[in-house]
C-alpha cells in the first residue's frame, strides 16, 4: 500500500510557501556574516522564491583591496582547480574585507558561549552537504600554544652593528595577538616535548615551551575567503540577487517611521532605491555608518600569506616570541607612516603572532591590531602598510625555516575587524530592521549561526536555534532612545 504521508508534508509545506506573505529583504554586506545570512534565508522552510525577494548588497565592486598588487589575488588558485570554489566575476567585491583575509579558525571555545555549539555544527553540516573539505578547506586541526626564542635574520646580529639605525629609549610593550583572550599565561607553559609532528617549527633552538590547548574534536579551520565565496554562490543558487559596488547609503522608514521601506545605495555614481520590507545590516566595522548608535568599532589587523617547502600539519599556533636584542624593532602601534628604515632592537620584545597551517600548501599568520589609520569607505580602499607585513615575516621565520627562508610569502594584507558585539537581531522599535555585526575576530567561526538565527527573526519573528543572551540588541535599547 503507497504511503502517502511524504506526500502529505509535501504539499503542506508547498501550501505554506504558496500562502506565505511577500517580502522584500535586502541584506547590506558582502562578507561571511551577509552571506550566511542570504544562505540560511534561502534554506529557512518559509522561504519561497515566488514571494521572496532577497537581495544582498555589497559596498566594493574589487576584492583586491587590503592586498599589495604583488600579492596572490585568488586562492582557490592554490588548490585542486575541479573542487575549489571558483570566483565568479560579477561577485567580485565579496569577502573582500575581514572575511577574505582572517584566519578561518573554528573553536567550540570561542565566544559569545550563546551561539558557538550551534554555529560549530553548522560548519561540520556545511563542510558535510557542500563538500567543504575541498571547496573551501575545512579540516579539523589542533590548537597550541607556543613560547619561544626568535632567531636572529641574516645581516642582524646581538651587538647591533652594521648601517641599520638602533632604537633607543625604552622597549615598546608588549604586543597581543588577536585571540589574546584565549591564552594562558605565559608562566603556566611546562616545557614538554613538542609533538612529532609538529616537524615545521624549530623545536631544537626555538621552542622553549608547548602546551596543547585543544584536538581536533573542538577545533576546525576553513579559508575564509572560500568558505565566504561559496555561501554567496550557493545563496545565489537558490534566487538571492547579488549586487557589488552598490553602497547603501541610507535605510528609508515609513511616513510613520514605524518600519523599513526601503534602502538608497550609489552604484556607479547613481543613486538606486530599493523597495525593502526587512533589512538586516551586516556590514562589519561599517555598521555605524547606517546605524550609529549600535556600539561597533573598527580596528585594523596585517596577516600574511606563506607557501611552504612542503603541506605542514594542521595546528593553530599561539605564539609568544621573545624577540632578541638586534632583532628588526616591531612598528609601533600608533604609527601613521611606514617607515623604509629597518631599526634593530636594543632591549629584547615579545610579539604575539597566531600561525595557522592550511590544507592548501601555505600557512597564515597575523600581527596585532591597530588604529593608525581611519577605516575607509570600502573594503576596497583598505591601505596595507608593508612593514607591518615585514614584521610578521621577520617573526615567525625566526622560528621556523619553512615560514622563512625555505618559504615564500604570496600575501600581504590587511583589513579591519569588526569589534563590540556580536550584535544580532531587531534594532529598537523600527520593524524589519535587524543587526547582524560586531562579531570580532570570531565572525568566521559564528557566521552559521548568525545567519540561521537571523532567518529565523524574519520568517519566525524570533530566535528558535539558540538564545540570542549577550548578543540580543535589546540590551543596547537604551542608546536607541
Amino acid at each position: 500500500m503507497l504511503n502517502l504521508t511524504p506526500l502529505r508534508l509535501l504539499a503542506t509545506s508547498t501550501t505554506h510557501k504558496m500562502t506565505s506573505t511577500p517580502r522584500d529583504i535586502t541584506v547590506i554586506g558582502g562578507g561571511i556574516i551577509g552571506c550566511c545570512t542570504a544562505y540560511f534565508l534561502t534554506r529557512h522552510p518559509s522561504y519561497s522564491p515566488d514571494t521572496h525577494r532577497i537581495t544582498l548588497l555589497e559596498a566594493s565592486s574589487s576584492s583586491a583591496g587590503g592586498r599589495t598588487p604583488d600579492s596572490i589575488q585568488d586562492p582557490a588558485t592554490l588548490a585542486d582547480p575541479t573542487t575549489a570554489s571558483k570566483k565568479n566575476p560579477a561577485h567580485d567585491g565579496i569577502a573582500g574585507g575581514a572575511s577574505g583575509k582572517a584566519g578561518g579558525l573554528l573553536a567550540l571555545w570561542a565566544f559569545p558561549s550563546e551561539i558557538v555549539p550551534l554555529s560549530f555544527r553548522l560548519h561540520d553540516e556545511l563542510a558535510k552537504e557542500h563538500g567543504g573539505d575541498k571547496r573551501w578547506g575545512y579540516r579539523r586541526c589542533h590548537a597550541s600554544q607556543i613560547d619561544c626564542r626568535a632567531r636572529l635574520p641574516p645581516g642582524f646580529d646581538g651587538g647591533v652593528a652594521g648601517g641599520t639605525e638602533a632604537v633607543g629609549g625604552q622597549a615598546e610593550p608588549r604586543t597581543k595577538g588577536l585571540h589574546k583572550d584565549h591564552k594562558t599565561d605565559i608562566k603556566a607553559l611546562q616545557k614538554i616535548g613538542a609533538p612529532e609532528d609538529l616537524d615545521w617549527l624549530d623545536t631544537d633552538e626555538a621552542l622553549a615551551a608547548y602546551e596543547a590547548m585543544s584536538t581536533p574534536d573542538k577545533t576546525a579551520q576553513v579559508h575564509p575567503e572560500l568558505f565566504t565565496r561559496s555561501m554567496a554562490q550557493l545563496a545565489e543558487d537558490q534566487g538571492v540577487k547579488i549586487v557589488t559596488g552598490a553602497r547603501v547609503t541610507t535605510i528609508n522608514k515609513t511616513a510613520d517611521g514605524k518600519s523599513v521601506e526601503s534602502v538608497t545605495y550609489v552604484k556607479d555614481g547613481k543613486e538606486e532605491i530599493l523597495k525593502t520590507t526587512d533589512c538586516v545590516v551586516a556590514a562589519g566595522p561599517w555598521t555605524r555608518r547606517l546605524l550609529p548608535n549600535v556600539p561597533v568599532t573598527a580596528a585594523r589587523a596585517h596577516s600574511v600569506v606563506i607557501k611552504t617547502p612542503k603541506p605542514i600539519s594542521s595546528y593553530a599556533l599561539f605564539t609568544s616570541i621573545m624577540l632578541p636584542t638586534g632583532f628588526p624593532t616591531p612598528t609601533p602601534q600608533d604609527a601613521r607612516r611606514k617607515s623604509t628604515t629597518i631599526r634593530p632592537l636594543t632591549g629584547q620584545q615579545i610579539v604575539e603572532p597566531e600561525i595557522y597551517a592550511r590544507p592548501d600548501g601555505t600557512a597564515y599568520a597575523c600581527g596585532p591590531t591597530d588604529n593608525a589609520v581611519e577605516l575607509p569607505l570600502t573594503s576596497a580602499e583598505v591601505e596595507v602598510d608593508t612593514a607591518r607585513c615585514d614584521d610578521i615575516i621577520y617573526q615567525v621565520g625566526g622560528i621556523s625555516d619553512e615560514l622563512g627562508k625555505d618559504g615564500e610569502v604570496l600575501a600581504k594584507q590587511a583589513c579591519y575587524l569588526p569589534q563590540g558585539g556580536p550584535w544580532i537581531g531587531k534594532v529598537d522599535e523600527t520593524e524589519g530592521l535587524i543587526v547582524a555585526a560586531g562579531h570580532t575576530c570570531w565572525g568566521i567561526q559564528n557566521a552559521p549561526a548568525t545567519g540561521k538565527l537571523v532567518s529565523e527573526i524574519i520568517f519566525d519573528g524570533k530566535a528558535k536555534s539558540a538564545r540570542l543572551g549577550s548578543c540580543d540588541p535589546a540590551r543596547m535599547r537604551a542608546l536607541w532612545g
